[in-house]
């Protein structure tokens, strides 16, 4: 496989793929990195209506990849690193009662 944003593999092309496998099915989770991989396929998993997660400033160490993501509309919710774990029980106990 080719680089993707100077990387191989590529966070953008794991959620493209999750995108069109599973769409509303799935959900992203974008933690700390430098650089916007991931951003583009995030905000594609959020457009086919998978639950989108990108981890906070203050809690990460480079927010390069959650930042780009946050600008290009492809998060729901950005929240600490610790935080997350507790967001995704919460989330699919809603979902499993809806």
């Amino acid at each position: 496989h080719d680089r993707v944003n100077r990387h191989r593999p590529s966070v953008d092309e794991l959620f493209k793929s999750v995108a069109e496998s599973a769409g509303s099915f799935a959900t992203g989770i974008l933690l700390t990195g430098m650089g916007v991989d991931g951003a583009e396929g995030l905000a594609l998993m959020r457009g086919k209506g998978a639950w989108t997660l990108a981890q906070d400033e203050s809690s990460s160490v480079v927010f390069g990849m959650p930042r780009a993501a946050i600008e290009q509309n492809g998060v729901d919710q950005v929240i600490g690193l610790d935080e997350i774990p507790n967001a995704i029980v919460k989330h699919f106990i809603v979902e499993s009662n809806n």
